[in-house]
């Protein structure tokens, strides 16, 4: 447990990003809010720790430490609360800006590239980066590339992308670094929602393919603000 400042503590649990870390560290997440420490004030999940935010006028670093180590012991083969999400997403070339170098770099057609992204059940390892944004791994080992070695200054929200070993969905437009394969008209950030972030540590998900005239329609309804969630099934 490592000190971050005076207000905060690290819960570590590894090095790695890996599903039996994420596991360990979102069941003690669990505990700790069911627990309601006194003077904890907030509790943030990571790819292999949990940050524990706290009031230093009620609690301290060693008083908070000593009440989370029994806390923190015999986590393996707990398996948190989780929902499984399929969201839409299309692929087309219009919305895919990276979609034939990807599949040029990993050796694969464009029409494989899809295949192995939307085929596979993806984990929420955390959020972050931007309000609502889904660090979603494992992405097949075919596609695993480096970030692009020139960043876009802009990148639309709802474009999904890949990098390393992770997928992910820009929840707002924004500078951004990843391939972008494809986009969602699934509104995974919406402040007028509570929460307003779709997703959360733990759920999976599974992207769909859906053509284009099916993400305008779907895309116009979330734009009305009939749903915050239109186009994406729980």
């Amino acid at each position: 447990m490592l000190p971050n400042g005076d207000t905060a503590l690290a819960v570590e649990f590894g090095e790695s990003i890996d599903r039996g870390t994420s596991e360990r560290v979102l069941a003690l997440h669990e505990r700790l809010a069911r627990e309601r420490l006194p003077g904890v004030t907030e509790l943030l999940p990571t790819f292999r720790s949990l940050m524990v935010h706290y009031d230093p006028a009620r609690t301290s670093h060693g008083a908070l430490a000593a009440a989370i180590a029994p806390l923190a012991a015999g986590l393996e083969g707990v398996k948190p609360a989780a929902r499984h999400w399929t969201i839409p997403a299309c692929y087309d070339p219009c919305f895919a800006l990276d979609l034939d170098e990807v599949a040029n770099r990993t050796g694969l057609t464009a029409a494989q590239v899809i295949e192995h992204h939307s085929a596979t059940t993806y984990q929420v390892y955390m959020i972050g980066f931007l309000p609502g944004y889904p660090y979603l791994g494992d992405l097949p080992a075919r596609l695993v590339l480096p970030r692009r070695e020139n960043p876009r200054t802009q990148v639309p929200a709802g474009s999904i992308a890949i990098a390393t070993t992770l997928t992910a969905v820009y929840t707002l437009a924004s500078p951004g670094g990843w391939h972008i394969l494809g986009r969602t008209p699934a509104m995974l950030w919406n402040r007028r929602r509570t929460p307003p972030a779709v997703l959360a540590p733990g759920d999976t998900v599974r992207f769909q393919p859906i053509p284009l005239a099916a993400f305008e329609r779907l895309a116009a309804l979330a734009a009305a603000g009939e749903s915050g969630l239109e186009g994406a099934t729980a």
